[in-house]
């Protein structure tokens, strides 16, 4: 079995794929009742240093350290769902064993969440893999906002008929996946993963985010308008450009990508 820390977006739909293999940790229970354990805890952007500037690190680094604490046995396998936010603006497509530069608390507090997954794997024997996830999407993504899940937010827009505004006409890239796509990833390197691993989730490719927009506004038909806007300073030292990862060694445990990019936003665009 598989004892399943935050069933938010990505991990609700784990649930649903592979209910039979897994049991939901109760919200405030720290206590995994299996050897096998996915951690789904998490903050999601960057921007919560402007509201509540400890929730970052209250989120991503206190709660998995309580967690933690109640893994001390050479049985455990803890694996940690990280982020590509951890790589910064480095050179693409971003390997594992890339030098990680991340801009912003969120970033940061996930690369120290890493760090203090490996430094108490070290020091009490437990096991891990960290999985750095792309951008995932699908429908019923409750938290879909300007600041998390951008994309997604802005089909929502164009399906009510809303205009959005793309970053420089809509020419960043960045690493997409449909959400059963990456429950299908993570399933597999908890079952065929090496111990003690880094794993990238993703495509393997970039797609701009203008070319996802203009397929939301073939298939919803939208009265919307699509404009462009330049990227706020913030944005801009937070966020890199272009983004994709390299994907061999998720590959190489026999990975194929299901769901194209059409289908994914057409998958939203009707939902």
């Amino acid at each position: 079995m598989i004892s399943l820390y935050g069933p938010g977006f990505i991990g609700r739909n784990f649930y649903h794929m592979y209910e039979p293999e897994v049991d939901i940790i109760n919200k405030n229970d720290r206590n995994p009742k299996s050897d096998d354990i996915l951690y789904t805890i998490s903050t999601v952007d960057n921007y919560n240093v402007h509201d509540k500037i400890t929730l970052d690190v209250d989120t991503n680094l206190h709660v998995l350290c309580e967690v933690l604490d109640h893994c001390r046995s050479e049985d455990i396998t803890f694996n940690f769902l990280s982020s590509w936010f951890v790589y910064g603006k480095g050179t693409l497509p971003a390997r594992e064993d890339a030098h990680c530069d991340p801009q912003g608390f969120y970033s940061i507090t996930k690369l120290c969440a890493e760090n203090l997954i490996k430094s108490f794997a070290q020091t009490t024997g437990m096991k891990y893999r960290i999985l750095r996830l792309c951008n995932v999407m699908g429908p019923n993504d409750p938290k879909a906002s300007r600041k998390k899940n951008a994309i997604q937010w802005m089909i929502n827009e164009l399906k009510a008929d809303r205009d959005v505004s793309l970053y420089d006409n809509g020419s960043h890239t960045r690493d997409i996946m449909h959400v059963d796509d990456v429950c299908r990833a993570i399933k597999l390197v908890m079952d065929k993963g090496d111990i003690n691993s880094t794993y990238n989730i993703g495509s393997g490719r970039p797609t701009s985010v203008g070319e996802i927009i203009t397929l939301a506004e073939h298939y919803t038909r939208t009265r919307g308008r699509v404009l462009n806007m330049e990227p706020p300073e913030f944005h801009n030292n937070v966020q890199t450009q272009n983004f994709w990862m390299d994907t061999s060694k998720l590959k190489l445990l026999g990975f194929t990508q299901h769901i194209t990019n059409e289908f994914l936003v057409k998958d939203l665009c009707i939902t």
